[in-house]
């Protein structure tokens, strides 16, 4: 099977999130499937396109940052062209770019499979209050585009 995972930060990027979704691709991996993750290059480093551990990661560049979130204008071509190839879309929100990713699988007749951690939780500030309210839409429009949703905490 051929999966896209996307989410906004991947390695070397270090958090809880990144860390589940790195082993879910890895573990993958060694069954046998066809793994690509989609996420930002939030480091000017880090190669556009390589593969770790049999994961092809594709890193679109970032524009510019808004607290936590990157902004991407390359991400909507990306993920239209790979999900062509895929046989499964896997989401991790939040992530600012879920919700069109979402609609693009579904328009391409995708399953969308949507991780939720987390609900965002910035600490109080006008960027952060309009940040925290983009994201709690884009989540609404993924849970809804979405086949199935898993979530992993109780909160």
């Amino acid at each position: 099977m051929n999966i896209l995972i996307a989410l906004t930060y991947y390695r070397p990027h270090y958090s809880g999130l990144t860390i589940h979704a790195e082993r879910e691709a890895r573990a993958l991996v060694k069954r046998g499937h066809q793994v690509t993750v989609l996420t930002s290059r939030f480091d000017n480093s880090l190669p556009s396109e390589e593969t770790r551990d049999g994961v092809k990661i594709v890193r679109p560049r970032v524009w510019f940052h808004i607290s936590k979130g990157v902004i991407m204008p390359g991400m909507p071509y990306w993920a239209w062209k790979l999900i062509q190839s895929a046989d499964v879309v896997h989401l991790h929100a939040p992530q600012f770019d879920a919700g069109p990713i979402a609609i693009i699988a579904r328009l391409q007749g995708k399953p969308v499979v949507l991780t939720y951690h987390c609900d965002l939780r910035l600490p109080p500030g006008p960027v952060h209050y309009v940040a925290n309210q983009v994201s709690n839409l884009v989540n609404h429009v993924t849970a809804r585009a979405a086949s199935i949703i898993v979530h992993n905490t109780r909160d």
